[in-house]
């Protein structure tokens, strides 16, 4: 009998120490797991467009021939150790750069590594409803994203808010640019300080403001700060090149408010990591910049 009691203490101590193990790899996974919040796979039209020309004087990563495959874009995740990459449709006035649906062709071939964000031409809001609509029931995309820069008006603008109501309805974040333009483009429209009246006048919409905001990244910060469904993205920026405001923001009480992002592929994700280590995050605050953020927002 005592030998029988010392054989199942022995086994229940193997079998609580493998659960120990297994929940411990499972925690390690997935507090080491990325996100990226903002990204697009390119088509030919997108990136040879001559409004990025300014952006091809800065970098050489824009420098297409021919259209990428999707398996070239899941390689760069692997390269920077990113689970999942949330890829957007753009939508100009009367220009469609990349299709609501090649993102959802792109998504298809991705086996769950790419995730969809739709977008539309407010220029025609007769369509912004039904087009945001098929976005996420029929594709099942998790998010919208309207550029204010590539229609020259702000987000306080009449056309954007049936794109506001459409999200509210279908419960999915709407995400835009906020900051200074890389393309030659008037800036003044991203100003994250426009984006206070939106979230006054639509307080059940989370919005998620990428490229941090700068020159204005206070200003972004501050609405973040004020209204709980506000959210910032690094996007475009690598970690050398975050203002020190920022960085603190992450560090302190904007913990749950900053998601990692990379603009790939104007910026590859491995690159938009590096120097990871210098932001001084403890284990919760890196696990919620990289990746816990961005599922919690995008409900993924």
């Amino acid at each position: 009998m005592q030998r029988t009691f010392r054989f199942y203490r022995v086994n229940l101590n193997i079998l609580f120490q493998r659960n120990v193990s297994d929940k411990t790899k499972s925690q390690t996974k997935q507090s080491s797991a990325v996100v990226d919040a903002w990204g697009q796979h390119v088509t030919l039209r997108h990136v040879q467009d001559p409004m990025f020309d300014s952006l091809r004087r800065w970098t050489k990563a824009l420098n297409y021939h021919e259209a990428p495959s999707v398996s070239s874009t899941i390689a760069a995740l692997d390269e920077a150790g990113v689970d999942r990459m949330l890829i957007s449709a753009w939508y100009a006035p009367n220009n469609i750069m990349i299709s609501n649906e090649e993102v959802f062709n792109f998504v298809s071939q991705s086996n769950g590594r790419l995730v969809g964000v739709g977008s539309v031409d407010i220029s025609r809001p007769q369509l912004v409803m039904r087009e945001i609509r098929r976005c996420i029931e029929k594709y099942g995309f998790k998010a919208i994203r309207v550029l204010p820069w590539l229609f020259q008006v702000p987000p306080t603008d009449r056309r954007f808010y049936p794109v506001y109501t459409a999200c509210c309805e279908l419960n999915v974040p709407f995400c835009t640019q906020i900051g200074h333009t890389g393309p030659l483009m008037p800036s003044e429209v991203g100003r994250p300080i426009y984006l206070d009246q939106v979230a006054l006048d639509f307080p059940d919409l989370t919005i998620v403001g990428g490229h941090i905001g700068y020159p204005w990244t206070e200003e972004a910060i501050a609405v973040a700060t004020k209204h709980p469904n506000v959210y910032i993205d690094t996007s475009a920026y690598t970690i050398r090149r975050y203002p020190r405001v920022l960085i603190d923001y992450i560090r302190d009480n904007g913990r749950k408010k900053v998601l990692f992002g990379s603009n790939y592929p104007m910026i590859n994700p491995i690159k938009a990591l590096e120097d990871l280590d210098t932001l001084g995050l403890d284990e919760s605050t890196r696990a919620l910049f990289l990746s816990q953020n961005a599922v919690r927002v995008f409900r993924l």
